[in-house]
């Protein structure tokens, strides 16, 4: 019930984002969004999209293979073309994604392995998405950071009580990893598997060029897609205002993506003095042009639906019944038939018996001859001493 309310919240929260930017701004800065998209536009976008497709899957094999998971990279392109067509295509932005861990923790034996790697390899990808959105924020001119200019007390504040509550959570995870308990033992399977995960020598600089190479990909996107509305601002002046949308895009209250975004970037455009109308206009092209980009994914999905085989009837034990069958032998009416047990009854279709009783033939254990006992006598104590 509460996972059901929280859905619900989300799809409602994303829903009503949207529908009060379109009553602040009208519907014609939302379908400039559809009108200015040529096939230039969507040729790029598709172009983008596999290059930042195949960085993600490569990210997500380093992830996984450093977990101990077997991953190659033509597989893992296809299951995140999927991943990323049911993101966009389905409510709530993060069911393709919920699939694809499954669907491999279950081909490798470990569903809980398979989950925590795609949670580490998106969760990587936030972390430089973070990181380079907060340092393009602060230190280049945007409307963010005006706001953090006039707010600066508030923002020491929660800066400061930010890093308390990081250092506090790391000693208490220092100290929960000593313990005994199913949380301890879940704290240090985390930490090791943060550790050869995204961390190690051997897959950390990889996953940050990928993450940082797939952050290039989205921006790149976003350009096509200002350019496409009209917008002749220079990337500098546009890179605070997109990185802030796509910080918004990971907000858990959109419906694919929708929602935060387009009011994110009506406001940031509006206070950086541009048009808030060509920020929406921006923003709906950047979705149709992502959804376009993931487009491959609904090939892939159609495919694998077509090849998936049909359930071959089983037939369980219980439906067969086994009779002792008909010697072929000649059935003597003095002597009894012995046969041997246990075969199908459609042996036994016509078969008749002229004389004397059928008797099933013994155990083959019972066939075999049984030891004689050998008696040990026991020696006999007296005063604790062998007799």
């Amino acid at each position: 019930m509460t996972r059901s309310i929280w859905a619900w919240a989300r799809l409602l929260g994303g829903a009503g984002i949207l529908a009060l930017v379109l009553w602040r701004l009208g519907t014609g800065a939302f379908l400039d969004g559809l009108r200015v998209l040529d096939a230039g536009a969507l040729a790029a976008a598709l172009v983008i999209g596999a290059a930042t497709t195949l960085l993600s899957a490569w990210r997500w094999c380093l992830v996984a293979r450093g977990l101990g998971l077997k991953l190659s990279l033509r597989a893992a392109t296809a299951d995140y073309y999927q991943a990323l067509f049911l993101n966009a295509a389905l409510p709530g932005g993060v069911l393709g994604d919920v699939g694809r861990a499954v669907q491999h923790g279950r081909a490798e034996g470990d569903v809980g392995r398979g989950v925590r790697a795609v949670v580490l390899e998106r969760t990587a990808g936030q972390l430089v998405l973070l990181l380079v959105g907060g340092l393009v924020l602060v230190f280049v001119p945007s409307p963010v950071l005006s706001l953090l200019k006039e707010h600066a007390a508030g923002v020491a504040a929660v800066s400061v009580t930010v890093i308390l509550a990081g250092g506090i959570a790391l000693l208490a995870l220092r100290r929960l990893r000593r313990g005994a308990s199913r949380a301890a033992t879940a704290a240090r399977i985390g930490v090791s598997e943060i550790r050869v995960g995204l961390l190690s020598r051997r897959n950390g600089p990889g996953v940050l060029i990928a993450s940082a190479a797939v952050l290039a990909g989205h921006l790149a996107t976003f350009m096509v897609a200002a350019r496409a509305a009209g917008s002749a601002a220079s990337l500098l002046q546009l890179a605070p205002l997109l990185l802030l949308a796509l910080i918004a895009m990971g907000l858990p209250v959109n419906m694919g993506g929708w929602g935060p975004r387009e009011g994110v970037m009506a406001w940031a455009f509006g206070a950086a003095g541009l048009s808030a109308a060509q920020g929406l206009t921006i923003a709906v092209a950047y979705g149709i042009l992502a959804f376009v980009a993931a487009a491959p994914g609904a090939a892939i999905v159609l495919l694998r639906v077509v090849a998936r085989p049909k359930a071959q009837p089983t037939v369980t034990t219980s439906s067969v019944r086994f009779v002792a069958p008909v010697s072929p032998a000649p059935v003597m009416a003095s002597r009894p038939v012995i046969v041997p047990a246990l075969l199908p009854v459609t042996q036994l279709q016509d078969a008749r018996l002229a004389d004397g009783p059928v008797a099933a033939a013994p155990h083959p254990v019972a066939q075999l001859p049984v030891p004689r006992r050998t008696v040990v006598r026991q020696p006999a104590y007296s005063g604790g001493v062998a007799a």
